[in-house]
């Protein structure tokens, strides 16, 4: 019995102490490359400050909770569909912005040669990375 309750108190406080380091990298990636900030500026809704950090934390929290719950909706094609369109949108502009901020594909495009080429090269990885996906969904979700 005490040891069971030993046991526990030991995950607790491991769980505990690794989803504070976690939340703090998430923070400190967020905060310090400032792309929340930058992509409020890009979007030019600088008035939707107050949407954007409702979103982040309702996000977190509905993340942690769906992490860690044992649940599971049936819904119809149409809302899956939908619910996967905007994981896409938030991930390809945090993608976006997070390039943006680090300046990587001018500095690619500079290091490989390909100056005058910069768009060919963010459309070719922009459909590879569609093409990607589409073939993962399709071949390997079932």
């Amino acid at each position: 019995m005490i040891k069971n309750l030993l046991i526990n108190l030991i995950q607790l406080v491991i769980g505990f102490s690794g989803g504070l380091a976690v939340g703090a990298g998430f923070v400190a990636f967020i905060t310090v490359l400032g792309i929340i900030p930058r992509l409020i500026q890009l979007s030019k809704t600088e008035t939707l400050i107050r949407v954007y950090s409702a979103s982040v934390i309702l996000g977190l929290i509905m993340g942690t909770y769906f992490s860690f719950a044992a649940v599971s909706y049936n819904q119809p094609l149409i809302a899956l569909a939908s619910w996967g369109l905007l994981h896409g949108i938030f991930n390809g502009m945090l993608a976006a912005a997070l390039t943006e901020v680090l300046n990587v594909f001018p500095i690619l495009s500079r290091r490989i040669g390909m100056d005058n080429y910069l768009l060919i090269l963010l459309m070719a990885i922009v459909f590879g990375k569609i093409a990607g996906s589409l073939f993962q969904w399709t071949y390997f979700v079932r």
